[in-house]
């Protein structure tokens, strides 16, 4: 579906209007493509006194190709301030350096006295960041304070990253990630490990439509990849819902990243299946998931053609729209048994069959709507909101097994089903977020692949929106 206002607006003309009118102005993203850096400039790295992350993320941006600014140069251009909160650094005599990336480790900070640092590093930098830039802050996850002070302070952090996300424009991202102490891991190697492949999804063009956002890495096991282009290599990735729009894109994505997908379906879109899965050189798999017997043959199917099943992705999902007092139970109990109830029964049946191993992941899609709730979607936005609690129940359950569980929450997506939308909803829908512009169905499929790569062990337990920032349950 075309965004017919997105594409005038990069118009000569549409500009003029835009600026004149102070219309919504969408940028123009940057999104993944094989073989592009990670960030369009240098990165500027910045930490608050005590902080306990810095070293390892400059480890991690060097070994990903990330140039880092010199903090040091910019504090001696400026007149000495200090390092870790130096103002934008001067190349080239007057003209000023402009970064791909901001990044701060704010884990130092114990005490609501000490977030002046946070201004003294972003005040000076906030017009410094290129077109679709990044900024990224890391804290300490409240609960793991040992103080009610520091657990204030860190607490504090979400409210900067989702009011940077919202000031700083141009396409720009802002996230908080919080890390715990105990990586599952021994030393800052561990810690390394459990915080790379987050910081590369972030940084990265994939993480387009993905702003403030609060992502938690804890301490499951994470695998380093031999190819960051190719994440999944040799893992079986199951994707409900895969024949078109999301589903689709899902398949090709992993397929992309070097998964071996088998795509499912009903068979009422048998033939869109085959064309996905054909097209990837993935397996199809046409199965009603409501039906009786559809865990049962799932699991025979997976253990007879590949003997496990190393992520499972639950996309499949329908919606029966109409207010609560107007709908009648048929439509309630489809939404209920496709969105959710479907899920805990093919868990319950992979799981008990061991068929996700150890290191495995499970990722299922869930809704703002499950989160902020929507007009005429009382059964769709429960079963969401259930998706939601699906999560936070398994990923402690599973923790012991080496298995992670998240979901994604996406917002206004463009696809053939958003297109039926009256046209005042629909512009309503792209606009209300932070980057004034629907999402693609790709940048829910980036956001799933980042979760299922090995390397994201450590991350379990979230529900990241794919929103654009959205407005709606913010």
């Amino acid at each position: 579906m075309t965004d017919r206002y997105a594409s005038f607006v990069q118009s000569a003309a549409g500009r003029a209007l835009v600026k004149r009118l102070g219309l919504p102005d969408p940028p123009r993203l940057r999104r993944h493509h094989p073989g592009d850096p990670l960030l369009p400039g240098p990165a500027l790295l910045g930490a608050a006194t005590g902080g306990r992350l810095a070293e390892q993320v400059t480890k991690i941006l060097t070994a990903a190709g990330v140039e880092l600014a010199d903090p040091a140069a910019a504090a001696e251009w400026a007149g000495g301030a200090p390092a870790q909160h130096a103002p934008p650094a001067r190349s080239h005599g007057d003209t000023p350096q402009r970064y791909g990336a901001l990044l701060f480790d704010a884990t130092g900070i114990t005490d609501s006295t000490e977030l002046r640092q946070l201004y003294d590093f972003f005040h000076p930098q906030a017009r410094a960041v290129l077109p679709s830039g990044r900024v990224i802050v890391l804290g300490t996850p409240p609960q793991e304070c040992p103080t009610p002070r520091e657990a204030t302070a860190q607490r504090a952090l979400e409210g900067l990253v989702r009011s940077i996300g919202k000031e700083f424009g141009r396409g720009t991202t802002a996230q908080l990630v919080y890390v715990t102490r105990d990586t599952g891991d021994t030393g800052a190697v561990g810690t390394r490990t459990s915080l790379e492949s987050t910081l590369r999804f972030l940084l990265s063009g994939r993480s387009a439509y993905v702003s403030g956002q609060v992502i938690r890495v804890g301490g499951g096991a994470a695998r380093t990849p031999a190819d960051w282009d190719r994440p999944l290599d040799g893992q079986v990735v199951l994707v409900t819902g895969a024949a078109r729009g999301i589903g689709a894109a899902l398949a090709k994505v992993l397929a992309r990243d070097g998964a071996q997908v088998v795509a499912l379906d009903i068979p009422a879109a048998g033939d869109a299946l085959a064309a996905v899965a054909n097209d990837i050189g993935g397996t199809a798999v046409q199965l009603d998931l409501t039906a009786p017997d559809a865990p049962t043959r799932l699991a025979e199917h997976l253990a007879s053609r590949h003997g496990r099943v190393d992520v499972v992705v639950h996309n499949a999902g329908i919606t029966r729209d109409k207010t609560l007092g107007r709908m009648d139970a048929d439509r309630w109990d489809q939404v209920i048994d496709v969105n959710l109830s479907s899920q805990e029964r093919i868990n319950d049946v992979l799981l008990e069959r061991e068929l996700i191993p150890a290191g495995g992941r499970i990722v299922s899609v869930s809704s703002i709507a499950g989160i902020a709730g929507n007009r005429g979607q009382t059964n769709y936005a429960t079963s969401k909101a259930g998706v939601i609690g699906l999560v936070d129940s398994l990923a402690p359950a599973l923790r012991d097994r080496g298995i992670s569980v998240n979901a994604v929450a996406p917002g206004f997506i463009e696809t053939r089903l958003t297109a039926r939308i009256p046209l005042v909803v629909r512009e309503a829908g792209r606009r209300m977020n932070s980057l004034a512009q629907g999402g693609l169905p790709v940048d829910v499929a980036e956001t799933i692949a980042w979760l299922a790569w090995p390397a994201s062990g450590a991350v379990s337990g979230n529900v990241v929106r794919v929103c654009g920032q959205s407005l709606l349950g913010a």
